[in-house]
């Protein structure tokens, strides 16, 4: 994005003013002017628009760097099944939980049966 970043710097704009411009905060734009968040094309055109240039002159299609280091997706065994070893008394404690959900759930039912019908 050297081509906006080297225009907004001739022009003396700061990225403040151009993060208000698209509608997003200075850290967020700053980001997106690094390459490292997408910028969109709407944003492309409100940006050309402010400093005066055809969206040509500026936009920069670069490939944003996402790393997955998830081996997952890595394995090429086409098993996709991943298995965990939960502790009992977290299994407890859910189900405990999932019971008393179920009891406010059914509360909740017959509390509003009572409503309609009163």
């Amino acid at each position: 994005m050297e081509k906006l970043k080297n225009l907004r710097k001739q022009r003396g704009i700061s990225q403040e003013k151009l993060a208000s411009i698209i509608s997003t905060d200075p850290s967020n734009y700053s980001r997106k002017e690094r390459g490292e968040v997408r910028m969109y094309d709407d944003e492309w055109e409100k940006l050309a628009k402010a400093l005066d240039v055809e969206v040509d002159d500026i936009k920069e299609e670069k490939p944003l760097n996402i790393v997955n280091n998830n081996p997952i997706f890595h394995d090429n065994s086409g098993n996709f099944n991943q298995y965990f070893n939960v502790p009992e008394h977290v299994l407890g404690n859910l189900n405990d939980y999932i019971n008393l959900l179920r009891e406010q759930n059914e509360a909740l039912k017959q509390e509003n049966e009572r409503l309609k019908n009163s």
